[in-house]
């Protein structure tokens, strides 16, 4: 299946003989549709249970809501004091650029805010507020460009981008959250290496991969020339069912990972984003499968099994030390030691 184009429609969906029939309109019109030929070359259009294609092909299961969904399941809103920022721990900051993606994961727990529909890209004086607002705040150790996928823009705009956070002398870390290694791995080159360490700052890149199918030749030539070009790569991931809910795929995916010289990170439990009931598992699950991996695989291999407690409370680890009850009701300490229901109460 070779593609030279980005699937990004029904009619094209189709046309690549990825639906079944089934009438994808009324989810094309609520959520964004989008997979580059890199991912379409993964995707196995035989199988019904292809985990390549459950994470990118719409399906009708994202028109089902349940009451404990959210548009904004983390709380991102609750804590952005002006438009692209959102400051919820003291030392670090995200900073919101784009709000499109090469591809949509039909799991985003940010599906309301992103694709040609979302919040866009930030205008020119929202940008110069952000920055301000992060110069101002000397607290800020760490700047988080994330969105959407901050690796869509240019070199050009990505090094414009870090001149301006070199200037800030407090800022010392600038951390991207990316798709783009993996799914539009021609992207990675030396323009783009150079723009990501233009500001002089230690340079972090999360790489966003939920399935070892996902570690072609191209995305491992793409971390070699960041990490070749000073880099420094680490990894998240979320826990889907259908997709990476085994023992012995989630082995396979972080010692990917770390044949790759990416450090694995963040293993996120799935967010409460309006229609993706689907692809949860109830944190009971999530806990026995990241216990299984001890003993199974290198220490180099654990990732920290986390959820961000809806609200906009923050990560918590989903250890024993901070989470107590069973039966789908649990309750969980934040990073200040507060303690939250999960799943949260439905509110009228």
């Amino acid at each position: 299946m070779v593609t030279s184009k980005a699937l990004k429609t029904v009619a094209d969906l189709e046309a690549a003989g990825l639906t079944d029939g089934t009438d994808l309109s009324a989810v094309a019109a609520k959520y964004a549709i989008g997979i580059t030929p890199a991912v379409l070359d993964l995707i196995d259009p035989n199988d019904p249970d292809d985990p390549m294609a459950r994470q990118f092909v719409p399906s009708v299961e994202e028109l089902v809501t349940t009451p404990e969904e959210r548009e904004d399941p983390i709380g991102d809103l609750a804590h952005s004091p002006v438009e692209g920022i959102v400051h919820r721990y003291p030392d670090r900051v995200l900073l919101k650029a784009v709000h499109v993606c090469p591809v949509y994961c039909r799991f985003c727990f940010r599906r309301e805010m992103v694709g040609p529909q979302g919040l866009g890209t930030l205008t020119p004086d929202e940008l110069d507020a952000a920055m301000a607002y992060i110069a101002a705040h000397t607290e800020i150790w760490e700047v988080i460009l994330t969105g959407g996928d901050p690796l869509v823009l240019s070199p050009r705009r990505l090094r414009a981008l870090m001149d301006r956070l070199a200037g800030i002398e407090h800022v010392k870390i600038v951390r991207f959250h990316t798709r783009v290694p993996v799914v539009e791995p021609e992207r990675v080159d030396q323009d783009m290496v150079s723009a990501l360490t233009a500001s002089g700052k230690t340079t972090y890149l999360a790489v966003h991969a939920n399935h070892p199918r996902e570690f072609t030749p191209a995305a491992r030539q793409a971390f070699r020339t960041l990490v070749e070009g000073g880099v420094v790569l680490v990894s998240q991931s979320v826990l889907l069912r259908g997709i990476n809910d085994s023992v012995e795929t989630l082995a396979a995916l972080m010692r990917g990972f770390v044949e790759n010289r990416i450090k694995p990170y963040y293993l996120h439990h799935p967010d409460l984003a309006p229609g993706t009931g689907h692809f949860r598992l109830s944190i009971e699950e999530g806990q026995a499968l990241v216990a299984a991996l001890r003993g199974r695989i290198s220490g180099l291999c654990q990732p920290i099994y986390v959820l961000d407690i809806p609200g906009g409370h923050g990560k918590a680890e989903l250890g024993q030390s901070r989470i107590s009850g069973g039966d789908g009701c649990m309750t969980i300490k934040d990073w200040q030691g507060n303690e939250h229901a999960y799943p949260p109460p439905v509110t009228e």
